[in-house]
Formats: C-alpha cells, structure tokens, sequence
C-alpha cells in the first residue's frame, strides 16, 4: 500500500472510531479540490459530537472547570449541564432566525456562555469566528467588515489584568462600519453600565424561557446534520496589507483530528485533565481547549484572566485546584512564569504528567527548568508544532503514542529536493491532512501545495525547519514571521518592507517584547542613512508610515536604532538575538550598538526544537 493510502487509511479508522456519524461516510479522501475532500458522504453534528454521544455514560463528569479573574469566582459544569445550556441557546439562536451557513462573531473573552456560543452554533450549522477580547474598536470593524455576521455575541465588559475592558462598547463603535448584523447579544460579566440600541438583548434574557422547555427534538435543540466538509469555524491569521485573513476550517476534518490528536498527543488517560493555558481565541484554545477534550468525553480547565493575576501564584492554585494532568502553552508564557522567583510552584504541581509547549521555539534551559520544577523529574515535556491553517498541532515530540497517522513531514529546498541534515529549507505535508483549512473566507490568498512531491495535496507550510543529527525535525521559524498584537496576528515581513521603503532606512528587522496592555508590541530594530540622526521625532515619523500603510495593529510601539545589523547570519538567530536583547528594555526608543547585537546573535542556539 502506497504511503498515502496508508495514511488516508488510517484517518478514516480514526473517523471511525472517534465520531458518531449519523450517515457513515463512502469515501475517506477525495484529492479533487485544493484542499482536498474529507470523509465523502458522511453527515454529522460537532456539538452532538461532543455533548450529547457522551450523555449515557459521563453526564455527571466535569466538562468544564471555569475560573474568574477575580478570586473565589469559579464554576464546575458537568457534561448534563453544558448539554442543557447548549439546547437552550440552540433554541434562543434559532428564534432570531439564525441557520446553517450563517456567521456569527463571538467578541468574547474566555467565558463558558464562550464555549455554550460555539456548539450552539455548531449544533444549528451555522458558522462562528472568535474575535479576541484584547482587539480595538478600529481592528474589531475590520473583522466584522471582513466577517460580515449576521449576529454579534459580546459582553459587557471583560478582565483583563485587574482592569474592565469595556467590550460592548467598543463593539457598538465597530458597528457603525458593520452593516450585517442584525442582532446584538450581551453576556452580563462585569456590570458596567452599557448603551442599549435596537437589536441589543441580553443573554440571560433570551435564553431564560427556552430552559424550562423539555428536551425533545420538536423543542428546536436538535442537532443539524451536515456534511463533512460544511464549515464549522472562520479562524483568522496574519493580516495582509491591513487587511484581515480569515480561513475556513470544515466540521468533520477538524473534529476527528481534534479527538485524534486530544487522545493520542496530549492525554496519557481518558480521564486526565487538560488546561489550555494560551489565549483562547488563537487556534490551540479551541481546537485543544474544547474540541478535542469535549469529543473525548474529557475535562476542560478554562481560565479568563493572564496567569500572573491577581499573583505569581495563580497559575499554581489552578493546577492543585482542578488536579490538572497535561499543561498546554507556549514558551513565552513558560519564560514569563520561569521569572517568577517570589513564587515558585513547589508541591502544587504533582498532579502534573505532561506539559507540552508549542507555537514557538523552546531553547533548552527553559525545557530543563520545565523538567525540574514542573514535572519535578516525572512528568514528561513535550514540544508542538502546528499552524492555525492545519487545525492546530501536528507533531507532538516525543508523542504519547503512534495513534496519529503520519503526515508525512519532509524538508525541501526551493527545487524541491529533500535536503541533508544541517541544512535548512522548506517544511512540507507529504501526506493528505484532514484538518487542512477548506479556503480563504475571502479570495485574498491561496493553499500553497506542490503535486511534483507525490500527491496532489502536499502542503508547503511556509516554515523553515532542518534535519538535526539524530535524523529529527527542528523548527527553526517562519519563512515570513508573524507577531501577535492584541490576539491578531500581522506580518513582520510586510513591516519591515514598509520600513526600507522609507527613504531614512538602510536595514531593518522587526521583532516583539512583553506588554501589558496587549500581550505582545511590535518593536522596530531600524539602520538609518548615513546622516540621519536617531530622535524621537524620527521615531514618530516612522511610526506614522507603518500606521498609515498598514494599519494601528502593525504600527511598531518602540524604535530601537541599532548601530548596524549583521547581514551574514540567518533571519531567525538574528530576530532571537534581538528578542533577548530588547525584551526587558522599556523604552519607546533606545540605541544598540553593533556589539551588543553580535553577542546576543552568537548567544542563540544552533539546534533548535
């Protein structure tokens, strides 16, 4: 059997084996569209998926563990409960006339009427798009001009570090360039005063007569059967020119991986409990936060608030609270929490048996103080890599098991050989992916894919990555690195062009540090012409040629002006050198000099996961 039918083979054993299909599908993949056919013939529900199936035998099981931001808020909701929750906002949606294939933005931040939003509109067809908390009135319409939703769900106002974001009113601001929506529903969160217009109602008033009704099917909480590849979710990556980029992610491809790779990747034991501790509306939470467990029958914990509030202990209340078994985050939050001496996690931690970090590269001291002071020697540490065009992790290092089908992973140089070791060039799927996205919301991008490799759907990633001595695969970085401001993602490729292409540049890189306002700022490392002096005012015109071009999201918040950038070492240990050096630096603008530069670049590691 060739490779690829081994593979498309074996996912469909998985589709077997971990969904609940009400038409069984005829044919596992079909390659007669860029991104393929899933599952031929098969009609299914995702909500039905992950609540109802598990009804008979774990309505009494924990789904969600929800924590506040603020101290002693907290709720447990078993698999009966969320069921119920999600009928009665089924049934709440359908009487404002919302259907399959219509699009709702969910302008939320990490609540459990979040996760309610989501299967409802699952389970009715229609298609959701989370729209981070962290995003500006401005960034916001551009979603809701790009999205174009028939219904917004928001909040009053949401935590965020101690501090009330004020959600629904930045939303009424974005609705003025919003023409589609014809509905707006407000989750009472903070208790702020809001403005009420036309089309405003308030969630626990639509939905409080639909929980006394019974259950039933004619009750209009039943499940909407769809085909396979009908689209579940718009989840968006890197703007383009200042342009949102949403892609389209199908309902059957993106379950059974999800459940895949919860089962067989991230959870040693069908009971564990995993905590997604990444921002919710970045692909990992709702692919790894709710999907996966959820189609397992599995335990959730869900927090609203950064780790560090309202103390450095938080993040390890939650884990001895909630007896969490697979911690997932990032590298970034990993180093953040490392700094934290004043509390250290100690015995909290021992229900801990696997972490697994991703979206970023994790150098090695940060993966020993991992295995010291998190696993304590015994847990096991694992690093993801993924993309939000792929559903979210595809390999998972070192993996629980071999229940995943292989992918097919292969480096490539730009004629498309297989490179020797040492080398670095292009990641590729060799191998059909169920969890491929379906296209473009808008078509303003393409799939990127080479036949020549041996099938017709061979995935060209846009990440570059070599073979290490031992024959494994290591992540070195994007072809086009992205950074994410406020939950959004912008290209730091297109800031740099914009900014050699102002007449005061030679050189530049861009890269992010911390900030408290937005998770992460853009910071422009620029050379300037012979002559040019570094000022604040050169700093504000640079800054206002970002913004002009490309929008407030891309606009840099600090200028460091460097003495000279080395040319001769590769972008990614240039860009990390630079992150080390600029990460506690809170100046809106500062000098480096070409010393300092070249230290922190020959400090980077060589091999990278």
């Amino acid at each position: 059997m060739h490779d690829v039918d081994r593979t498309v083979a074996a996912w469909a054993e998985c589709a077997r084996t971990h969904c609940h299909w009400v038409q069984p599908f005829q044919t596992a993949f079909e390659p007669s569209t860029p991104a393929g056919q899933w599952f031929l013939g098969g009609r299914l529900n995702v909500s039905f998926n992950c609540l109802d199936r598990h009804l008979p035998k774990r309505a009494d099981v924990p789904a969600i563990h929800w924590e506040a931001e603020p101290l002693d808020e907290r709720r447990t909701i078993t698999y009966a409960e969320l069921h119920a929750e999600v009928i009665a906002f089924t049934r709440a949606l359908r009487s404002l006339g919302i259907g399959p294939g219509d699009r709702v933005g969910l302008y939320m931040s990490w609540l459990p009427e979040t996760v309610i939003a989501m299967l409802a509109c699952a389970r009715i067809g229609a298609v959701h798009a989370l729209l981070p908390a962290l995003l500006p009135a401005d960034a916001l319409a551009d979603r809701l001009v790009d999205l174009e939703p028939k219904l917004l769900i928001t909040q009053d106002g949401a935590w965020r570090r101690g501090v009330i974001l004020p959600l629904k009113s930045q939303s009424d601001e974005a609705l003025a360039t919003a023409t589609s929506i014809e509905h707006t529903i407000v989750v009472r969160r903070t208790g702020i005063d809001i403005e009420e217009f036309e089309g405003d109602c308030w969630y626990e008033d639509l939905i409080a007569p639909y929980r006394a009704l019974a259950s039933g099917p004619a009750e209009g909480g039943h499940p909407e059967l769809v085909a396979s590849d009908h689209p579940l979710a718009i989840m968006y990556i890197a703007s383009r020119r200042g342009r949102p980029t949403g892609i389209v992610h199908r309902s059957a491809g993106l379950l059974v991986y999800a459940a895949v790779m919860h089962r067989h990747g991230f959870a040693s034991r069908p009971e564990d409990v995993l905590w997604g501790a990444v921002e919710f509306s970045w692909v990992v939470g709702q692919t790894h936060g709710v999907y996966g467990p959820l189609a397992c029958g599995a335990t959730t914990v869900m927090y609203e608030g950064t780790l560090d509030t309202p103390n450095h202990g938080r993040t390890w209340d939650i884990i001895e609270r909630y007896q969490v078994n697979t911690l997932l985050t990032t590298p970034s939050i990993i180093r953040n929490i490392q700094s934290w001496v004043d509390s250290p996690p100690g015995d909290r931690v021992g229900s801990v048996r696997r972490v697994v970090a991703g979206g970023e590269l994790l150098d090695p001291e940060t993966r020993e103080w991992l295995r010291k002071e998190i696993g304590h020697g015994q847990a096991s540490i694992a690093i993801a890599w993924g993309q939000t065009e792929l559903g979210g992790a595809v390999r998972v290092r070192p993996w629980l098991d071999e229940g995943l089908p292989d992918p097919g992973l292969e480096i490539i140089d730009r004629q498309g050989n297989r490179v020797p070791r040492g080398v670095d060039g292009e990641l590729i799927l060799r191998h059909p992916w169920p969890a491929l996205f379906l296209g473009h919301h808008h078509p303003a991008g393409k799939i990127e894919f080479d036949p020549e490799r041996g099938c017709a759907t061979c995935y060209r990633t846009g990440d570059v990555a070599h073979y290490e001595p031992d024959g494994l695969i290591g992540i070195v970085g994007r072809k086009d690195p992205v950074i994410s401001v406020a939950a959004q993602l912008v290209s730091a490729t297109e800031i740099v062009d914009v900014l050699v292409d102002h007449p005061f540049v030679v050189h530049a890189e861009v890269i992010d540090r911390p900030d408290r306002r937005r998770g992460r700022a853009v910071v422009a490392c620029v050379v300037l012409e012979p002559g040019i002096d570094p000022s604040n005012a050169i700093a504000a015109e640079l800054r206002s040629h970002v913004h002009d071009t490309l929008g407030g999201l891309a606009t840099p918040r600090a200028f460091a002006f460097c003495e000279a950038l080395p040319t001769e070492v590769p972008r990614h240990a240039l860009r990390r050198g630079l992150e080390t050096l600029c990460a506690r630096i809170s100046s809106p603008a500062f000098h480096l000099s070409a010393r300092q530069i070249q230290a922190a670049v020959e400090a980077v590691p060589l091999t990278v996961s």
